[in-house]
């Protein structure tokens, strides 16, 4: 393919803005108890700060952090269409909706960010929440104990259960005096614009910082003090813990190191704080830090934050540039009415195949986990893209594997999480639908039933150690299940998915199932299923094709070193978690589902998805292709009629699947030999031994099955209208005694 005529293949991404701009699409109308504790406080902070208009230094919480432009030509081009496009039309609107309080223009400056200055120039984070800034770049003047030394003053990091000592949520002054700081060097000369605060992440205590100065220097010596006018600066920081706080500087301070200096703080708590620094890099090529850790995309793609209608419309771009293999469709609505939507990539969109394997991706069932959401829109059009180029691989992928992704399980709670922003969402909100429900774990808990039929030893004989039915009481209507959850699990069932993995955030590791343990009251223990090794395969494939999530050398989110275990666990060795996606998919459906905690940051601003692309494509592919490992193959009968829901059992491993409706199956297995039987009601058994090989692509194991002889007598008995004549047990034994005088004679 042509440079030319990639471009012109290239052009309606880069035109993506000037549509959303253009066409008015409608739109339709841990630790639970520390996450219900942040939503509490935030609109009592809000109802504070509504009283407090006329403060200087109180900044405005509603307004989204301005986003660094892309490098792309094409698409600044396009956004500054957009912005044009916009400025007329929409001024008026623009004006009035900040009058209410809302979202504000790139260039308006709320009362508390001074008035100095009409414009004020943001850059991006730096990466103290991302782990982009190691913890030899952060000092402070003293630290309470190592557990809440500077290394912890990340922002949105979040501390053990029980306040570990090596892994608490904050930096914590050794002693409570204006003398206090946390330092941030840079490594090489920036730009500051601004601060980000938080309090201390804990259960047990409250401890915020609500003033502080910021200081700047070069040398880290001699230090500058941001003033306002003549006078040094005192910025307001948080009221409460949890709700981050954004000042931006009057002007931008150029400098290498830059410190926040506390001035007070909550009179019954201690001087803690999380940071996060807005700043700039200024050019410098030869800064050998800077090109040690710079990664670049060569893909070009839409790297931006997407809003409902903006990531509808890119789908929309996407099917339109490849119609032939792409399908977009919906499984049903939100609490507030958005559509689900979710795009088909195959080579039959619409059509399941015999013997092509389903497979899934989710993202975004906790809505501010946003990194999953943009992943999957960034992977719809690289699989486009690379399909219309030639890519053997990718051709192989969408002609072999029927895939679905479903980029937005809970638009709802995503929006509450983008109006405020990237660093400004915290670390809930927007995690719940919009009925207060956590859609991941909020499928009915059917370990609790299979592990009591276990342990009254009712399986094979009451019921099946598979496919376990949904209890009568989850089905019903007054139940507190979430509409968005009703509709992932019609569409589980629906579909004969194969492999499936949802995109969680603030993690970087991979969780398999079981997610609850099999032990009453015990938080964290080892609960394997009976395809233990598979799991710890698939989650495997994912972690060590990723670039980070198996590095020694990398720093740990929050509390816990999953590097170790090379990047995967077990989900209850990890916190147990009853009617988890993962264990409701493994035993409800044929499908072996687990979670992927793609970066340590939540919510990451856009600036950072170039390199969080680069961090995830491969692990996204890889993962898609063990869908390919294992045995397929199809049961039918002796006229070569296909028989559906016939159970396919493989002797050693207690858990069976089922054929789909054309009669196909697929059983993931690690390499290795294996005996298999195929059952069904009135068929005959068959059994055969199935080999499964290191290469990719599933072995072809195929089964004819007979009838039995009473399913035969059945069969014809209704066939000529026909019963079976039951005799009384009287008369049974006259005619048996009679023949018997018979013989004997």
């Amino acid at each position: 393919m042509t440079r030319q005529q990639r471009l012109s293949l290239l052009a309606p991404l880069a035109l993506f803005g000037i549509l959303v701009g253009l066409v008015d699409l409608s739109q339709g109308s841990d630790d639970e108890d520390y996450y219900m504790q942040e939503l509490l406080t935030r609109d009592q902070y809000h109802r504070v700060q509504l009283q407090e208009k006329t403060e200087d230094t109180i900044p405005d919480r509603h307004e989204r952090p301005r986003q660094v432009p892309s490098k792309k030509v094409a698409k600044g081009k396009a956004d500054k269409a957009t912005a044009d496009a916009k400025s007329g039309k929409n001024a008026n609107k623009k004006a009035e909706k900040n009058k209410k309080g809302g979202l504000k223009t790139p260039n308006s400056v709320s009362e508390g960010e001074g008035r100095h200055n009409s414009v004020r120039e943001e850059c991006p984070p730096m990466g103290l929440e991302t782990l982009k800034i190691d913890d030899f770049q952060l000092h402070a003047s003293s630290t309470k104990r190592y557990g809440l030394g500077a290394h912890r003053g990340r922002l949105n990091i979040q501390a053990g259960l029980y306040g570990d000592d090596l892994y608490d949520g904050a930096w914590c002054a050794g002693r409570d005096d204006p003398l206090q700081w946390l330092e941030v060097d840079a490594r090489r000369l920036t730009k500051f614009t601004g601060v980000i605060t938080q309090g201390r992440s804990s259960l047990w205590s409250s401890d915020w910082v609500t003033s502080y100065k910021v200081m700047v220097s070069n040398d880290s010596h001699t230090w500058v003090t941001v003033k306002n006018g003549s006078e040094d600066m005192i910025f307001s920081a948080n009221r409460e813990k949890e709700i981050p706080v954004r000042n931006v500087f009057p002007v931008p301070m150029v400098a290498r190191y830059i410190r926040v200096n506390p001035r007070s703080w909550f009179n019954i708590g201690n001087i803690c704080m999380r940071v996060e620094i807005l700043g700039c890099p200024m050019s410098d090529p030869n800064n050998y830090y800077h090109r040690r850790n710079e990664v670049i995309t060569t893909d070009d793609l839409d790297f931006k934050h997407h809003s409902y209608k903006e990531m509808r419309q890119l789908m929309k771009v996407v099917n339109e540039m490849c119609p032939n293999v792409t399908r977009i469709y919906n499984i049903g609505k939100s609490h507030s009415g958005l559509k689900l939507y979710a795009i088909e990539i195959s080579d039959n969109p619409g059509e399941h195949e015999v013997g092509e394997p389903e497979f899934r991706y989710t993202a975004g069932s906790h809505g501010n986990e946003v990194l999953g959401r943009e992943l999957l829109l960034l992977l719809m059009q690289f699989m486009c893209l690379e399909y219309l180029s030639g890519n053997q691989r990718i051709r192989h992928l969408v002609e072999e594997t029927r895939i679905h992704l479903l980029p937005s399980v809970n638009p709802d709670g995503y929006d509450k999480a983008f109006e405020v922003g990237s660093e400004l969402s915290g670390w809930s909100l927007g995690r719940w639908s919009n009925d207060g429900i956590d859609i991941h774990h909020n499928f009915p808990d059917l370990n609790s039933i299979l592990w009591e039929a276990e342990a009254k030893k009712w399986i094979p004989r009451k019921m099946f150690n598979h496919h376990v039915p949904i209890p009568e009481w989850y089905q019903s209507k007054n139940a507190s299940v979430a509409v968005e959850t009703r509709a992932l699990t019609a569409w589980m069932e629906k579909m004969p998915f194969v492999l499936g993995g949802n995109l969680q955030g603030g993690e970087l590791v991979v969780t398999f199932p079981y997610d609850k343990t099999r032990s009453q009251g015990v938080t964290r223990e080892p609960t394997p299923t009976p395809d233990d090794h598979v799991f710890r395969w698939l989650a495997f494939s994912y972690a060590s094709t990723h670039r980070l999530m198996t590095d020694a050398n990398q720093r740990v989110c929050h509390t816990e070193a999953f590097a170790k275990d090379d990047g995967t666990i077990n989900g209850a060795s990890w916190h147990t978690a009853a009617g988890s996606m993962n264990d409701f998919s493994y035993l409800h459906t044929n499908c072996f589902e687990l979670s992927m905690y793609v970066g340590c940051d939540k919510f990451p601003h856009e600036s950072e998805l170039p390199e969080e692309w680069e961090n995830n494509r491969e692990s996204l592919l890889v993962f898609m292709e063990q869908v390919h490992r294992g045995i397929k193959g199809v049961v039918k009968d002796v006229q070569g009629r296909p028989i559906a829901n016939a159970i396919i059992s493989v002797e050693g491993i207690s858990h069976d699947i089922r054929t789909a409706a054309d009669g196909d199956y697929w059983r993931l297995l690690n390499p290795g030999e294996y005996r298999v039987t195929a059952r069904a009601e009135g068929f005959s058994l068959s059994s055969k031994k199935c080999e499964v090989g290191y290469d990719m692509g599933a072995t072809r194991c195929d089964f004819v099955v007979g009838r039995t002889n009473l399913s035969r007598i059945k069969e014809i008995m209704e066939k000529f209208n026909k019963h079976p004549i039951r005799l009384p047990n009287r008369q049974i034994h006259n005619a048996r005694t009679s023949r018997a005088r018979r013989l004997g004679t």
